[in-house]
């Protein structure tokens, strides 16, 4: 499948155009292009991802016990690449070759990102308000200090909350994919917390030391009721 891809139509809204900047402070920042991809095209894309991406469902760990991920995943990344893992699960990696449309979303994500570089991704379905993942940081090694993270949004608006770090003598910052905590959501200040509505369409970047000082997580929510698919771009060193 082939697909000539470009971004959003302009649009009177400046801000959801061009998109929003968000000084998180220490370094760490977060950009949020509400309409990255022409609304067509991204639903066009979304059916694609939705059918011809070979899904998974893995048995993962969390706190010394397993379960079924919240979500289903797929991994892509370029040869050579040092193996990921997370939460005792190495998922294996597919080929940029296999899935042409992919590759095309990564350009233009690269153009809309002067000078940024990915070479993996993954990719996350969620297919109502019962799939989530729970607060964790992108923080893993091979990442490297200052990783940058590109999220491409499709398909059913899905809340995603910034948080920052607990301190480490309050037990740290372990994937809890097991066991979300949005009843602590509105515990935090404002200086401390962070919500977007990552629209069908949008894109939302990480930069800096977010993964360093902040945890993220897409919550539970029962008017979800509709699949979203999510791509993370990724450098791995």
């Amino acid at each position: 499948m082939s697909l000539q891809l470009k971004a959003a139509n302009p649009n009177p809204n400046e801000n959801a155009k061009k998109g929003q900047t968000i000084d998180l402070g220490n370094g760490s920042e977060v950009v949020y292009v509400q309409r990255f991809m022409a609304y067509d095209e991204a639903w066009r894309l979304f059916d694609y991802l939705d059918k011809q991406i070979p899904w998974t469902r893995p048995t993962i760990r969390v706190f010394g016990r397993s379960c079924v991920q919240p979500r289903d995943t797929c991994y892509i990344a370029s040869a050579g690449l040092p193996e990921l893992a997370y939460s005792g699960y190495q998922p294996h990696p597919y080929s940029w070759d296999d899935f042409s449309p992919l590759t095309e979303i990564l350009k233009l994500v690269q153009k809309v990102l002067p000078g940024s570089r990915f070479n993996s991704l993954l990719l996350n379905r969620y297919k109502g308000g019962n799939d989530y993942v729970g607060w964790h940081a992108d923080d893993e090694k091979l990442y490297g200090s200052t990783p940058e993270i590109a999220s491409v949004s499709f398909g059913c608006d899905r809340e995603f909350v910034l948080k920052k770090k607990p301190s480490k003598s309050s037990g740290g910052e372990k994937r809890s994919d097991g066991e979300p905590e949005s009843k602590r959501l509105k515990k935090s200040s404002d200086a401390n917390q962070h919500s977007f509505m990552l629209k069908h369409g949008s894109l939302l970047v990480m930069r800096g030391y977010t993964q360093r000082d902040w945890i993220h997580s897409v919550p539970k929510r029962a008017k979800a009721e509709t699949t979203r698919i999510n791509l993370t771009f990724r450098l791995v060193l």
